[in-house]
């Protein structure tokens, strides 16, 4: 499977598991999402169970909630993460806060899809980045995947889930690992080892990070997209670089990471949201409070410029192996 297959896969296993499960969004029914995620879903289960909502994301994310302290288990879309402000009032002041209000009598068991960074060129309304804004609210869970089996793994972990999840999902990763270069075609998933997927239930439990590569020389952490581009550029540079895939941001993995940092001696984040106030700063403070005593060098942080999204030049934007080898360079060089 690819990782629009696997998310569908996650979605059509739990509907037929739970008939609390319900999809919902803008196009999601018929038309099966703008990215055709949720296609065939409706047909197979019904109106009301895979359904259209009017061009309001407060509108759906607040209905959500309201179903889900309810006893349902919605699976609302919002089209692209750009969309997701309108809902953020939604989601801070109500389902993060659902379960400590009511004293444990409610809860909201929702998970909030939406694809997210660049890859089709968007710019600034189509391409943001915004999960640092998330992990920074308690009571949300922030979930971004690199592969299509942990995809459809931690989508059925995150509906599972009794409180309320963001579940980002990397769209240029959509059909196929990225290599990172503008000017080279992507891999296929067919040859990689992440989209070997089940047909039935399995979960990818939330809050466990994963050892994509083992080395000695540094520890880079990166999820989504920048685990590929990572991945690719340390094979062609030749660095024997440790890769963790962060898979969840929230709960975090911090004892895989500072078990990695304090065997390498070296830290490098690579993410593509901006820079400042990015979720990198908050690793990197974690990893100077844990492991200071263990570094041999600065920790670097390569990730996307502070500006909007640019439309044409999304690949300057977007942190790649010339920029990644550079910060190389810097932290192996101390």
């Amino acid at each position: 499977m690819n990782m629009i297959q696997a998310i569908n896969s996650a979605m059509d296993v739990m509907m037929a598991l739970d008939s609390n499960v319900v999809v919902m969004g803008e196009d999601v029914g018929y038309f099966g999402g703008v990215f055709r995620a949720t296609a065939g879903l409706q047909a197979k289960y019904g109106k009301t169970r895979a359904f259209d909502t009017p061009i309001t994301e407060i509108g759906i994310v607040g209905v959500a909630i309201g179903m889900g302290a309810y006893g349902l288990r919605p699976v609302p879309e919002i089209q692209f993460a750009d969309y997701i402000y309108p809902a953020l009032d939604q989601l801070v002041s109500e389902a993060a806060r659902l379960r400590y209000r009511s004293n444990g009598d409610f809860t909201a068991p929702i998970t909030v899809r939406s694809p997210y960074g660049g890859g089709i060129f968007g710019g600034q309304t189509h391409s943001q980045s915004p999960e640092g804004i998330f992990t920074h609210v308690s009571g949300i869970k922030t979930v971004i995947p690199s592969t299509p089996y942990d995809a459809k793994g931690l989508l059925i972990a995150a509906i599972e889930d009794n409180d309320p999840v963001l579940f980002l999902e990397p769209k240029r990763i959509y059909n196929g690992p990225f290599h990172g270069h503008y000017d080279r075609p992507a891999k296929t998933w067919a040859d990689h080892p992440g989209a070997d997927v089940p047909e039935g239930h399995y979960r990818v439990e939330l809050g466990k990070a994963a050892t994509v590569r083992t080395g000695e020389a540094l520890t880079i952490l990166a999820y989504g997209t920048m685990v590929h581009v990572v991945a690719n550029t340390v094979e062609e540079l030749g660095v024997d670089a440790e890769i963790i895939d962060l898979r969840t941001l929230v709960p975090l993995d911090i004892e895989a990471i500072e078990a990695s940092v304090k065997k390498t001696g070296r830290c490098m984040i690579v993410h593509e949201a901006t820079r400042t106030s990015g979720f990198g700063a908050e690793l990197s403070a974690l990893v100077q409070e844990r492991c200071f005593y263990h570094l041999e060098a600065p920790i670097e942080r390569v990730t996307g410029f502070d500006t909007p999204y640019p439309h044409s030049l999304e690949w300057a934007y977007f942190p790649g192996p010339v920029r990644i080898g550079e910060a190389l360079k810097k932290i192996l060089k101390d």
